[in-house]
């Protein structure tokens, strides 16, 4: 029988300290990994697409003689279309990443209030697209029973099928942390579902929708894919007009052109992401305030 020892504290076991050397230089190779992961092939673009046709043969991370980078956009901008498809792009980005954000809220808001079975079967439903890829033969087959095969309404519906889950996955998430009190107080004032949608829940998801759509504006805009099948010959984005011209030949060993080409494209989604990320900023600090 053993006696317990009265009076005695017991020590806590603490994990082993790194040594101060390895802490030290811990900040700086993550520093130095995130610059070579990112940096290398961010200066490969550049680089390459300031170099002069035979310079850009072979693509390297040498530095190009003589800069042509500003010469080299602007004949992109002439001879590629440009305007036409940076036109195209907008019309199905900005419409679809809208919707996708306006009907995934709302969805996940009731998936997220009213836990039924029913809920619960529909949820599992709304976010089983992130892992079944839609069927493209399906898709097309689909869109011309219903008429809008090759129309700018047809993709814009496309994407906002597609990615609907994923606005529903993460914000079904975080409306579970929003205290269900704050809802009953604007109901006790007068608040009808939609007033309190609009004027409590939907401020409170700024953080939220604006990751989302950075996701979202990222697969939408750089898509060729789905893009090719429904408005392929019939409307250009970004994507597709490289694709197409890039198949022509305009832009046969032209490495320069073509990602001279990409840095234009990539430029609108850098302006988002510098947007959103100021209001993911700005949404977090608001509700670490209140």
């Amino acid at each position: 029988m053993t006696i317990p020892a009265y009076g005695v504290r017991s020590r806590r076991v603490r994990p082993p300290r790194a040594s101060g050397l390895a802490a030290r230089l811990r900040p700086f190779a993550v520093v130095a990994l995130v610059v070579t992961v990112m940096g290398v092939p961010l200066w490969l673009i550049v680089s390459t697409a300031a170099k002069s046709q035979s310079e850009a043969l072979s693509p390297d991370l040498s530095l190009p003689s003589r800069w042509l980078l500003w010469d080299n956009l602007a004949q992109v901008w002439t001879q590629g279309d440009i305007p036409a498809a940076f036109l195209g792009s907008v019309l199905i980005v900005v419409p679809a990443v809208a919707l996708v954000l306006t009907f995934g809220s709302m969805a996940a808001w009731i998936l997220a209030r009213r836990a039924t079975r029913l809920n619960a079967v529909l949820y599992a439903l709304a976010i089983s697209g992130i892992v079944l890829p839609p069927a493209v033969v399906t898709i097309v087959l689909l869109l011309r029973q219903l008429g809008l095969a090759g129309t700018l309404t047809g993709m814009i519906g496309v994407y906002v099928g597609i990615y609907l889950s994923t606005v529903v996955f993460f914000v079904t998430g975080f409306v579970r942390t929003v205290p269900l009190s704050i809802e009953e107080a604007a109901r006790m004032d007068g608040a009808g579902p939609v007033r309190v949608f609009v004027s409590v829940i939907l401020p409170m998801l700024r953080p939220v929708l604006a990751t989302a759509t950075i996701l979202i504006c990222l697969y939408v805009w750089n898509d060729v894919f789905y893009a090719f099948f429904v408005i392929g010959g019939r409307m250009d984005t970004l994507p597709l007009n490289l694709f197409q011209v890039a198949n022509a030949g305009l832009y046969l060993n032209n490495w320069h052109l073509i990602f001279a080409y990409i840095i234009l494209m990539s430029l609108p989604l850098l302006i988002v992401f510098a947007v959103a990320q100021r209001r993911i900023i700005s949404g977090i600090t608001g509700g670490a305030v209140k």
